[in-house]
């Protein structure tokens, strides 16, 4: 259970669930939104059962039963809001919105690909390309980013504030649907960081991802070793925020909108590391990065730049919250 801190905004606010299966990013993106709302909320991370596991969530015809909250049922009281990420979550927000009688509003991040009428809200990052009038459009992922968060996390690990500065922060991801992370590509990433630190001075903050895999975390290890680096091994806290909060400049592989999104959220500069593969949703959504000054390709070296910082998080948030109050004082007049 997870609470967001925020002023009391009424004697009894809305019961909120928020639905993602697990990964990384889709949690950091339905924790992101319900935040930036400011209500109480109660997290739900979901495990997809079998056989359910075999079938593509729009044909999970007993989806409350496909799909069950990893500490409990999804089962009554019904929430007043039901905010999910990704298709895992959000065949669950629409039946859990049929079984309150359309009393739940629910809320999807991302294109779900199905129930495009039944959302009360869709989030939608611009290279989705869904419109219309219950969707918000953001440039890329939502996120729980924030400057407070930020101040807060940079003072946690005094060890890593200590490092020689400049900091590179480098957010590695690994093989998704559109793109490949061969561990000769990792080898080429780590000799690219070493070559930086060599020529440029500093240290680096390196955070590899569960799709990085052991052999290319190891790898890592291995090519980095003797040199000013944090490699977080998955033990202990994890430092990701304090790795945000800390970085003068980041690295990030091409794979991962929320990874690029929330290094972004720091108004640093952003260098993209290339991967094999791609797709043409991919390369909207790095185009428009690049259009707006925010990221640039990694061309060996570290760059200096500054942009505005998105404030798509933000202004979700804001449309959400203004639209829960309003159907709550709909509901409570009704």
């Amino acid at each position: 259970m997870a609470f967001a801190s925020i002023a009391a905004i009424s004697a009894t606010p809305p019961l909120t669930w928020v639905l993602h299966d697990g990964k990384a990013g889709m949690a950091s993106q339905a924790l992101g939104l319900a935040e930036a709302a400011g209500f109480p909320f109660i997290e739900k991370r979901l495990e997809v059962r079998f056989p359910w596991t075999r079938l593509p969530p729009r044909l999970w015809f007993l989806p409350l039963a496909a799909a069950r909250a990893t500490d409990a049922t999804l089962s009554p009281p019904w929430p007043d809001l039901a905010i999910a990420c990704g298709r895992n979550a959000a065949v669950p927000a629409l039946a859990i919105r049929r079984a309150s009688g359309g009393r739940t509003l629910a809320v999807q991040i991302q294109d779900p690909g199905v129930g495009h009428s039944e959302f009360d809200l869709l989030v939608i990052p611009e290279h989705d390309r869904l419109r219309g009038p219950r969707v918000i459009v953001t440039r890329g992922a939502v996120h729980r980013v924030t400057r407070t968060r930020l101040a807060a996390e940079a003072g946690r690990f005094p060890v890593l504030a200590a490092l020689p500065r400049p900091i590179l922060s480098v957010l590695i991801g690994g093989a998704n649907k559109a793109y490949r992370l061969t561990l000769r590509r990792v080898s080429e990433i780590a000799e690219a960081v070493a070559d930086v630190l060599r020529n440029q001075g500093g240290s680096a903050l390196v955070t590899p991802s569960r799709r990085t895999g052991a052999a290319g975390t190891a790898l890592l290890r291995d090519r980095l070793e003797n040199l000013p680096v944090a490699i977080w091994d998955g033990c202990g806290e994890n430092p990701y925020f304090a790795y945000l909060a800390l970085g003068d400049a980041f690295m990030v592989t091409a794979d991962s909108v929320s990874m690029i999104s929330e290094a972004a959220a720091t108004g640093k500069p952003v260098h993209i590391l290339d991967l094999d593969g791609g797709n043409a949703k991919f390369d909207r959504f790095h185009a428009a990065m690049q259009e707006a000054g925010i990221t640039r390709p990694f061309s060996g070296r570290i760059e200096s730049w500054s942009y505005p910082i998105p404030d798509d998080t933000a202004r979700a948030g804001a449309a959400l919250r203004a639209l829960v109050l309003k159907k709550l004082e709909q509901r409570d007049r009704g």
